[in-house]
């Protein structure tokens, strides 16, 4: 058997959440994937791909396999020791965002039979269920996992969230900063959330309006408000304090959203700030939700 390392990432996820997407991103990325793998395979499977010499593999799966998802913590923790590396991501969404993909595309959920003396005869309500007994199922997988909620972004803003997470470093962990409007939603990937709809709004000043967070004449004003500026130093005051001891517990991901109402000027401005800090000490990622791949037309 080779003792050339692998990089191995799992896929899991709620069904309707862009697991196929996540997939595509990695096969663009040079990783050989194979979908829907049954977990009791996943060591033999390993093994196989290590005697073929494959460096990138990525393997997803689902809640066709529930019956045998909680043997996979252990197996990766088994692989980890072997000297592997091993990342798994699980995708989500919220109920309300699975319902209107699955009636959009009118494809059945795999659950959809699984309780069927108890499924309500309308439609609806019983897509309802199957996907929270989907959620219930898969969520002792989720805890041992990176979340990634795909509720408010593109397949285009997935595959490149994925392909930043995987390019990351082994072994270490990885901090995630993310701006968002509060006026579509919390990310249900964020470990901490800061509001920042107290702040001044660069939204009513004529000249900043259509601009950015990321852009000068925004950060410039932004910079010269002593509460943004005591909101930007007591973040990065809780977090220098805590990370070390997130890094201890062996946490891969920590992923720090910041919100204000439309996602567009404040919360912008501190994720970029912040991100700039921390990444002296620190594997750091960016995203702007409302901003990455042009979603929305963002206003605060």
């Amino acid at each position: 058997m080779t003792t050339a390392p692998m990089e191995l990432v799992l896929i899991t996820g709620m069904s309707g959440s862009g697991k196929s997407v996540a997939l595509h991103a990695l096969e663009d990325a040079g990783f050989y994937c194979v979908d829907n793998l049954p977990p009791e395979l996943l060591m033999y499977f390993v093994a196989l791909e290590r005697q073929h010499a494959a460096t990138r593999v990525a393997i997803a799966m689902d809640v066709r396999s529930a019956t045998s998802l909680p043997l996979v913590p252990e197996q990766l923790a088994q692989l980890r020791a072997m000297g592997l590396s091993v990342k798994s991501l699980f995708l989500d969404a919220s109920t309300d965002t699975l319902v209107r993909r699955y009636s959009e595309t009118r494809r059945k959920h795999p659950l959809s039979q699984i309780d069927s003396a108890h499924a309500r005869t309308d439609q609806h309500h019983a897509l309802v269920d199957a996907i929270e007994l989907e959620r219930s199922l898969m969520e002792a997988i989720r805890t041992h996992s990176h979340v990634i909620d795909s509720s408010m972004i593109r397949a285009a803003q997935l595959q490149g969230y994925v392909k930043a997470l995987i390019g990351s470093p082994p072994a270490q962990l990885t901090l995630v900063f993310e701006s968002f409007a509060f006026k579509r939603g919390v990310p249900a990937d964020a470990d901490y959330v800061f509001d920042v709809r107290m702040l001044p709004n660069p939204h009513y000043e004529r000249d900043l309006k259509e601009q950015t967070g990321r852009d000068a004449a925004v950060a410039s004003f932004l910079a010269a408000q002593p509460e943004a500026q005591h909101m930007r130093d007591q973040i990065t005051e809780f977090l220098t304090h805590w990370l070390p001891a997130m890094a201890r517990d062996h946490r891969s991901y920590v992923t720090v959203a910041i919100g204000c109402t439309g996602g567009q000027h404040r919360s912008v401005y501190l994720v970029e700030q912040l991100a700039q800090h921390f990444s002296a000490d620190w594997v750091t990622l960016k995203r702007h939700r409302e901003l990455d791949g042009l979603a929305v037309t963002p206003k605060t």
